[in-house]
């Protein structure tokens, strides 16, 4: 039996802390420029969350200092939010944001291009996007799990790009990190295990410029490329229906 299975008014609640976190995003797109600090897009996300009786899932998790992750350049994961942290012209940056909301959780992430990014970074940033949203279109009842990793791989691979292993998606819902986990490369191991209604995870490919290996910080979190190489990630929480798919983080349609 899968964990992270939910029924049908699950599926509601889940759409409305997603739809919290996809209004967050819309919320500090503008201002995610030139000149900002990573600190202040943490303070503003932290701002808005509260605003809306929601919480960071991010906050205090297992010690983590910060409302969101803020991941810049050749940072593939997990990079500490802080005012000494200015975002430049070229940069990429990825804002990593959970939310929870009435005791579900809604994770996803974007990525932004700072001003004049290299068509390099450029091509990163987008195909990365392109390998999430092609592995979300294979995702149906009776999938297996490695069809996620094998699609990814045959989005990312063209390119030149290598994708992370050290770190995958996972089950959400109630808990923030539940099984099963997601792997975005394919391994045959996740081949007999099959997608079901009412599943609930999040798909997030982290794809690199250069090697796939990472290094830490000093700061326990902090996760680099070996090489210097940059990096994105994009991420969605999804839940699997009767007929296909859901994608949980996306911003509701007025439908009043």
């Amino acid at each position: 039996m899968l964990a992270s299975v939910y029924a049908p008014k699950d599926f509601k609640r889940l759409r409305v802390v997603g739809d919290l976190v996809a209004r967050c995003f819309d919320y500090i797109t503008p201002y995610i420029k030139a000149g900002i600090s990573t600190g202040e897009i943490d303070r503003m996300v932290a701002e808005f969350l509260r605003e809306n009786g929601a919480r960071s899932s991010d906050l205090g998790y297992q010690g983590y200092p910060k409302s969101i992750c803020t991941s810049v350049n050749d940072v593939i994961v997990h990079g500490i939010p802080s005012d000494d942290v200015i975002l430049k012209d070229g940069d990429i940056v990825n804002v990593d944001l959970t939310a929870e909301y009435k005791g579900f959780h809604g994770d996803s992430s974007r990525m932004f291009m700072i001003g004049n990014v290299s068509p390099r970074a450029r091509e990163l940033v987008q195909t990365c996007q392109d390998a999430l949203n092609a592995a979300i279109a294979v995702c149906a009842p009776g999938v297996p799990l490695s069809e996620i990793g094998k699609t990814i791989e045959a989005v990312v691979k063209p390119h030149g790009f290598s994708i992370s292993r050290d770190f995958v998606g996972h089950g959400i819902g109630k808990v923030m990190h539940d099984d099963p986990q997601i792997y975005h490369f394919y391994d045959k191991m996740w081949d007999k295990v099959k997608m079901v209604p009412g599943l609930v995870f999040t798909i997030e490919p982290m794809i690199n410029t250069g090697r796939p290996e990472c290094k830490i910080d000093a700061d326990g979190w902090t996760a680099r490329t070996v090489d210097g190489g940059w990096s994105a990630q994009w991420e969605h929480t999804l839940g699997i229906t009767e007929d296909g798919v859901t994608i949980f983080t996306e911003k509701m349609i007025n439908e009043n």
